[in-house]
Formats: structure tokens, C-alpha cells, sequence
């Protein structure tokens, strides 16, 4: 090859700057780059635009999932049913609007029959009402070890779901089985969390030693005599845990979002169709 022809045959010179004259090649594109254009990279040389790709594809690689970026870990409906419930125990200790406090939200199965006095929402505003400082405050401790590390795992909707449908299973026990009885607490919502810890901890086969333990010595307490304690509240929702628990295992797949969905709605409509046994038996 001549020099005419040498200088003639763009190939010969720096693709970014036609006017320098180069023999490397990019590694990847196999263009010529001149000394400026060039990156030294473990196997040569590459070009600006090379080494750009390189690093998008780098940095896309590394990116973790929509779901991961914008998931925040803090259980915050945790918190808000903590300073819901204590909020509204302080405000049943106001001499002028605490009786109507307590009144309208705890639970009797008398306000669940068909009649004129016909109130569902107790079934779950039982969970905002006590009967002491101790009966909020041991029942507020609960929910926030156990809301510390549930709802993080199961995600704020599916633990609200567990919460409020653990609840519902302990008013529905009640009004099953001690029918006219006045009920308060949380502490049917904090048996279920304890119950679907231990089945989303034993399928999952993580060590459940110790949730079994606290259920075993808290069931103790709930049947010693004089204690005051609603066990139906306890065991219904125990057991609405249990199941909800189970659902969450066995539903984790994403493609089973919508098997998950129905089958929450089949456990909620299922306790709400029990109530019709006590309004045929005690109404």
C-alpha cells in the first residue's frame, strides 16, 4: 500500500478524531482509537463507547428489583396500631368521653345479632379497648415484638389482613361459645400473630422452640381459675392465625397472588357466616 493510499482509508485513523493517525483497535468494536480514546482494560484497549455499555450493563446488573429499592423494612402498621390502641385507651380514661369509648367499641356478641342494636364493627374495635394499664400495655409489648418481625416478612397488607382477621376469629369464638359476654383486648389479634409465626416459622424450618413455649405457658394463663381471661378470644384467633399463616406459606409465589387474595376473603366471609349459628341458637 502506498502512502497515498494509507492516508486515504479512514479505517487508518482514530474514529472519534479523523485526524489522528493510529494503528489499535478497540477490542470489542474493533474500531481505531488513538491514545485519548483509549481505556486499558484486562484484555486491551476499548473505545469510550465500549467502555460506556460496559459499565451501563455493569450497573444494571447490580441493581436490585423495583421490589427491593422500594420496600421500606419499618413496620409501620405495627406503630399505627400501637398508638391507635393507646391513644384510645387514653382517651376511655377521660371522665367525659371514656364511657362512651369503651361502650361503643367493645365486644358482645348481643351487638352481632339481627336486631335493632345491630353493631359488626365490635367484632373488631375490641382489639382498641382494655381493661387496665397492664392489659394495654402487656398487649401493646406483644404486638410490637411480634410486628417487628412478621410485617417486615409478610409485608404491611398481609399482616394488617393477619391482624384484623385473627381478631374477628376471637369475637367470632366468643360469640360461638360465651354468648352475652362482654370482651376487650387485643390479645385475640396477638394469638394470631403468635400462631402464624409458628407455622410460617415451621415451614419455613426456622427454629420454633420458643414460640411454642410462649404459647404453651400463655395458654396456662389463660385457663388458670380466677384469671379473668376471655380463652375463647384467645383460641379463635390462635387458630384464624394458624390458618392465615398457613395460606401465607403455601401461597409465596407471586403467580399465586390472586389464589392468596381469595382465599383470605374465603377466611373472613367463612367467620362472618359462623355468626349466623348464635343468631339462630341464642336470637
Amino acid at each position: 500500500m502506498t502512502a497515498p493510499d494509507f492516508g486515504a482509508n479512514p479505517e487508518n485513523f482514530c474514529y472519534r478524531h479523523p485526524d489522528r493517525q493510529s494503528f489499535v483497535l478497540c477490542q470489542r468494536c474493533l474500531r481505531t482509537i488513538c491514545p485519548e480514546c483509549q481505556t486499558q482494560m484486562p484484555v486491551g484497549v476499548i473505545c469510550p463507547e465500549c467502555l460506556r455499555d460496559q459499565q451501563k450493563a455493569a450497573k444494571l446488573t447490580r441493581m436490585p428489583s423495583r421490589r427491593a429499592v422500594t420496600r421500606d423494612p419499618r413496620p409501620l402498621v405495627t406503630y399505627a396500631l400501637i398508638i391507635l390502641t393507646s391513644i384510645t385507651y387514653v382517651l376511655a380514661q377521660l371522665p367525659v368521653v371514656g364511657g362512651y369509648v369503651s361502650s361503643y367499641l367493645a365486644f358482645n356478641s348481643a351487638f352481632v345479632l339481627p336486631s335493632p342494636a345491630f353493631q359488626p364493627w365490635r367484632l373488631l374495635t375490641v382489639t382498641l379497648v382494655h381493661a387496665s394499664l397492664w392489659h394495654v400495655a402487656l398487649n401493646m409489648l406483644a404486638l410490637w415484638a411480634l410486628g417487628r418481625s412478621l410485617e417486615p416478612l409478610l409485608g404491611r397488607a398481609r399482616f394488617l389482613a393477619l391482624y384484623l382477621l385473627s381478631a374477628l376469629g376471637g369475637s367470632v369464638l366468643v360469640a360461638l361459645l360465651a354468648p352475652g359476654t362482654w370482651v376487650v383486648g387485643a390479645s385475640g389479634a396477638v394469638w394470631g400473630l403468635l400462631g402464624a409465626m409458628f407455622v410460617i416459622g415451621r415451614h419455613l424450618g426456622a427454629n420454633v422452640t420458643a414460640i411454642a413455649v410462649l404459647l404453651g405457658l400463655n395458654l396456662v394463663i389463660t385457663f388458670l381459675p380466677g384469671s379473668g381471661i376471655s380463652w375463647q378470644a384467645h383460641i379463635g384467633g390462635g387458630l384464624v392465625g394458624a390458618l392465615v399463616g398457613m395460606i401465607f406459606a403455601r401461597t409465596r409465589a407471586e403467580r399465586q397472588r390472586q389464589q392468596q387474595i381469595w382465599l383470605l376473603v374465603a377466611v373472613g366471609v367463612g367467620l362472618l357466616a359462623l355468626l349466623v349459628i348464635p343468631a339462630l341458637v341464642y336470637g
